[in-house]
């Protein structure tokens, strides 16, 4: 009798430890649910700086740092942790009194066992007498592009006590952080009139104190409101048939669009970062910042007088010396006093003198021996050929001048060749460029232009003739370097595509009011640019286009210098404004697409069209709901609760 109880009650657990297994039992799909909570959630009066919240069963908590925000920000990171069916916060900063303190745990908290998450979840509770229970939400987008910006922090400043330095010298009061699609909700506010801001928080103090952090801002001043309405969630049976629209009442906390466009102030502070020699005949020098005036060398060990061609970039920021002579080039070490001009810890541009030693980073000796295997290694062919009686060389050719060409077999009608040389050149004979186009089946000179565009960059203009094929030739000697090298001989054939191949495509444009010039960009699937067109008697017209799939961003360039420009904060300026148009554009052969565009007709975090958005939406946790599949594959109901 013993035996047949003690089967019956191994047979019974065992039965009851098999309900989560995929064996035929039942899964647990339901998520952790709070039974207690000291203090009280929404609790007053509360003095404690420990919260301790218990669950149904046991539960953990995923990336705590990240993912759990505090309100008041805390100048101390707590301590949050997950125990058993326990999740404790232990604040080490003082609590404020008459304040509303928010814990919100986001999508952190799911079970241990089958991870089902309890969803969004906020905890609070208030050091007065009553609870603050508003919320104000929006966006915060990258200024430049529209991305949506993950994890920047969105805080609130009281207006009545706000000046524009106070986002310098005190952190937020309320504060919450951006998911994936750069949404914020900031919760337990009370009523009142608000600042909102942005930052990309460095140091970790809530506060704007380096001018290297992302920062947004928008001038409007926040009224946190309520009021109740009516959300309608739409019950499909299939893909095509809905079975029901049911309306569900919530309270709908307003404002719920701030949206800041973010950025990064220009980084004014110069000083030197670095000086290298890679290559032994150039020396590089990389600033923070540019200036109006390039620095002035003096040689220490060398004569630094018409020493150096000097290649600029166009900020003044990174500038490239290179060596004339080929006996400073040999010269392993160059030492050099550099005077320019650096800002000092106020702001302010000094003259600063550094000496430095410019090292090259293969020394002359290894680069003797890399060039004696050279000689060596064609020497050995040479004799081989020679062996085998075949045409040889007694002597090793010089190196030749190679140059790079941005031409191709096929070309559009509005572009042109680009020649982009390894070093400065010392001699460059345009007669020596030639051109060719065949008209029925003759050649004949076409009128052209070759010009300098850059220390070591050249271009090649024509009226080319669509469906006309061109030959570019290049006599031998046209380009030598400053070191003696020269081209060989250069010819090239070029077919100028006709415009049956491409697309034509306008833009009319609608601006808001007081708009600066507009610049109309063609996008690829990369989010960068491949045209750019400005905006005429509104519109913008691009010519040409390559048969493809492309999307539209444009700028207002208030200033007039023809680029996007950046906001500065303390200047209380905001970035240019960017704008995208939210569909494709489709070109295709012999097509002539229009697209009306009202630039402001979306608000900008509706706007960038999600095949081109870098910073996808998190993936949302959701409940497994597997017991509904198991039920199906049983044929028997769906047990209540499960």
């Amino acid at each position: 009798m013993k035996r047949i109880v003690y089967f019956l009650v191994l047979s019974f657990l065992t039965s009851c430890a098999r309900m989560g297994n995929p064996d035929g039992g039942w899964y647990d799909d339901t998520p952790p649910r709070v039974v207690h909570s000291t203090p009280d959630d929404k609790g007053t009066h509360v003095t404690a700086k420990r919260v301790t919240i218990n669950f149904n069963e046991f539960v953990k908590i995923e990336d705590a740092q990240n993912k759990v925000i505090i309100s008041p920000p805390q100048m101390e990171m707590p301590d949050i942790k997950a125990s058993g069916k326990r999740i404790i916060i232990s604040l080490h900063d003082s609590l404020k009194a008459n304040t509303t303190y928010t814990v919100d745990f986001s999508d952190a908290i799911s079970d241990n066992n089958e991870g089902n998450p309890m969803g969004n979840y906020t905890f609070s509770f208030s050091t007065g007498e009553q609870i603050d229970t508003m919320q104000v939400s929006g966006y915060a987008l990258n200024a430049e592009d529209l991305e949506p910006i993950k994890g920047i922090l969105v805080g609130l400043y009281e207006d009545s006590t706000f000046a524009d330095s106070t986002f310098h010298k005190l952190p937020m009061m309320r504060v919450s952080r951006t998911n994936g699609s750069g949404f914020f909700t900031i919760k337990g506010v009370a009523p009142g009139r608000y600042r909102v801001r942005a930052l990309q928080d460095a140091d970790g103090d809530f506060m704007h104190g380096q001018k290297s952090e992302t920062i947004g801002f928008v001038d409007d001043i926040i009224e946190p409101s309520a009021m109740q309405d009516v959300r309608q969630d739409t019950v499909w049976t299939d893909a095509l048939h809905i079975h029901n629209i049911l309306r569900t009442g919530y309270t709908h906390f307003l404002p719920d669009d701030i949206t800041l466009l973010c950025f990064q102030a220009p980084q004014t502070d110069r000083y030197l970062i670095k000086t290298e020699r890679k290559e032994p005949e150039k020396i590089g020098l990389f600033f923070t910042y540019g200036s109006d005036s390039l620095p002035t060398i003096r040689g220490l060990n060398f004569e630094a007088d018409s020493a150096f061609i000097i290649e600029p970039s166009q900020k003044l920021d990174t500038i490239y010396y290179w060596l004339r002579d080929t006996m400073l080039i040999n010269q392993d070490t160059l030492r050099m006093e550099i005077n320019y001009q650096m800002t000092d810890t106020t702001g302010i541009l000094i003259a600063k003198t550094d000496t430095i030693e410019a090292l090259a980073k293969v020394p002359y000796e290894k680069r003797l021996k890399e060039r004696m295997k050279e000689y060596e290694k064609w020497q050995k062919e040479q004799e081989k050929k020679k062996k085998k009686e075949e045409p040889y060389d007694s002597i090793m050719p010089k190196e030749v001048l190679r140059l790079k060409m941005s031409a191709s077999g096929s070309m559009a009608p509005n572009e042109n060749v680009f020649f982009e040389f390894p070093v400065p050149l010392s001699s460059c004979i345009k007669d020596s460029v030639h051109l060719y186009s065949m008209i029925d089946s003759v050649w004949y000179r076409a009128p052209h232009v070759f010009e300098q565009v850059g220390i070591r960059t050249y271009v090649l203009k024509a009226e080319w003739r669509p469906g006309i094929e061109y030959s570019l030739e290049i006599d031998s000697a046209a380009f030598e370097s400053i070191y003696g090298l020269v081209n060989k001989p250069i010819k090239t054939g070029l077919k100028i595509r006709t415009e049956d191949e491409f697309s034509t495509l306008q833009v009319n444009i609608t601006a808001p009011a007081d708009s600066g010039e507009i610049y109309v960009q063609l996008l690829g699937r990369d989010d960068k640019p491949m045209r750019e067109e400005k905006v005429k008697d509104g519109s913008a017209e691009f010519y040409f286009v390559k048969p493809n799939t492309y999307y539209l961003r444009a700028f207002i360039d208030y200033n007039g210098n023809g680029i996007w420009d950046t906001g500065d904060y303390d200047n209380h300026q905001q970035a240019e404004p960017v704008y995208y148009f939210p569909e494709q554009v489709e070109c295709k052969q012999k097509w002539d697409v229009t697209r009306n565009w009202t630039l402001d007709e979306k608000p900008r975090f509706k706007q960038k069209p999600l095949d081109i958005t870098k910073q996808k939406p998190d993936q949302q946790k959701q409940l497994k709901s597997r017991n509904a599949q198991r039920a199906a594959e049983k044929g028997i109901p769906l047990p209540t609760g499960k």
